[in-house]
């Protein structure tokens, strides 16, 4: 064990170390009270900032062909099975499409589905050479539907001034394409309100 002066010495020296900028009159005011607080100077932590996964830009989307159908699997065949499962989906969605169930029920819920798997038939157009072209919808974008038909053609036609037929269980819905203009992801939002008519 040390004696009375060399802890007296060690604590002088260790108080001078721990506080620096302290003079020894200083140092020895603060002993004569018996309560000593030292200085801690804590780090500070710098926060790592967590990156964003940026997806693609539209750019590079178009550059890498990702919304693009193989000319190989441009066959009506392969999604006939996608349609069937659409149906199962409206018939879901729609509690079974009994007999008794308001059509404008049905209308409502059919204009925020998701349409991909649909068949469709075009009804009226301003452009008489899209009149009568039916398929499964494969794509739908806010301007345009592309549209595989019997004949194994991709067809991509405008919702502008153009009338789709949709026919599901013998209920038939008519989408105004020009009041359709929209994103399959928007129209989940959206509130379509009824109008008594409804040009091209």
């Amino acid at each position: 064990p040390q004696g009375s002066e060399e802890a007296k010495a060690f604590v002088n020296a260790f108080l001078k170390r721990s506080m620096p900028k302290m003079k020894d009159e200083a140092i020895q005011d603060i002993l004569t009270r018996k309560a000593v607080v030292l200085e801690h100077y804590s780090k500070k932590k710098t926060k790592q900032k967590k990156k964003k996964t940026k997806g693609f830009t539209a750019k590079q989307r178009r550059e890498m062909r990702l919304f693009e159908i193989e000319p190989e699997q441009q066959r009506y065949a392969i999604f006939l099975p996608l349609h069937e499962l659409w149906k199962q989906y409206i018939r879901d969605l729609c509690h079974g499409l009994k007999p008794d169930v308001q059509p404008h029920v049905i209308q409502g819920k059919l204009l925020k589905a998701d349409l991909h798997g649909a068949m469709v038939t075009v009804t009226k157009s301003k452009c008489p050479s899209y009149v009568g072209i039916t398929g499964i919808i494969l794509q739908e974008f806010k301007h345009v539907f592309k549209i595989i038909t019997k004949e194994d053609k991709l067809k991509v036609v405008p919702k502008l001034n153009n009338v789709f037929s949709l026919e599901i269980d013998g209920f038939i819905s008519y989408i105004y394409g020009s009041k359709f203009q929209l994103r399959a992801s928007e129209r989940s939002a959206k509130k379509f309100k009824l109008k008594g008519t409804i040009d091209l």
